[in-house]
């Protein structure tokens, strides 16, 4: 997806019955490139607001790391939590109290794409976006690794590849 395309689901996601969990969730997802399954496993105690930081659990045997939380992405954590009246553990929760699953994620995403008038988008698009995004940036091929806690940096490579940006400069 590109920017323009990530910016208009995440509007979308805002304008939906649980608007606020909803783009949280998809920013979160897009941002720290999350999988589907590492993003229904946050729980609150992953949140340090306090330091703005986020400690994502990778799966797939991924490299697990502290990441840092942009200013909007507090700000809507904030908003969200304060909605929350309950003592729960899982930083999202269905209608009827417990945590997210993976189909609920996969349905609710295809409802707020087909809002935002883009096509089949599944959750898997938005860490791809997250690497391309990071790589068009001109982020360094073993930071976006790190990132989005790859092992084999072939997994990585496939976003640096098509980033024009790589060839700025190269005769400088």
């Amino acid at each position: 997806m590109t920017p323009d395309e990530v910016k208009r689901l995440l509007a979308a996601a805002r304008s939906g019955r649980h608007g606020a969990r909803d783009h949280l969730m998809l920013l979160l997802m897009y941002r720290h490139g999350l999988r589907v399954s590492e993003l229904i496993a946050l729980r609150r105690t992953d949140l340090d607001l306090a330091s703005g930081r986020l400690w994502v659990q990778r799966l797939k045997h991924g490299l697990s790391t502290s990441q840092p939380l942009a200013g909007d992405e507090i700000r809507a954590l904030r908003r969200y939590l304060a909605g929350r009246g309950d003592p729960l553990p899982w930083l999202f929760l269905s209608e009827r109290g417990g945590p997210l699953t993976r189909q609920a994620v996969n349905y609710l995403l295809t409802c707020i794409a087909a809002r935002a008038g883009l096509g089949a988008v599944h959750p898997h698009i938005l860490r791809h976006s997250c690497g391309h995004a990071l790589a068009h940036a001109g982020r360094d091929l073993r930071l976006i690794q790190d990132y989005l806690g790859h092992r084999d940096p072939r997994h990585t490579a496939r976003y640096t590849r098509t980033a024009a940006v790589r060839f700025q400069n190269i005769w400088r």
